[in-house]
């Protein structure tokens, strides 16, 4: 299996794991929202590897404007949610 699919399993799970709606929540805002920075470098790092590998760039593109915008309570859990969805197809479709 591919880098890049690993990583985005991985950062799709994660942030499935952010985008529950109390436990997500709580998790970020009570390390001072670090996981949101976490999260940032973790997307980044999956994009450099799906440019190299000629993989979908979308859900690791959409993943940065996550993190970003992470820090906004209703706006952050949508994006959680569809990041993750997007992120999990993508690294489900063989290529």
């Amino acid at each position: 299996m591919k880098t890049s699919k690993i990583l985005q399993w991985v950062s799709g799970g994660l942030e499935a794991f952010l985008a529950i709606p109390v436990i997500g929540g709580i998790f970020i805002v009570s390390l001072s929202w670090t996981p949101l920075a976490a999260m940032l470098v973790l997307h980044i790092i999956t994009l450099v590897f799906c440019s190299q590998e000629y993989e979908n760039k979308t859900g690791s593109i959409l993943g940065i404007v996550t993190s970003v915008l992470g820090w906004i309570p209703f706006v952050g859990w949508i994006m959680h949610v569809v990041t993750a969805v997007i992120l999990m197809v993508q690294a489900s479709r063989r290529r």
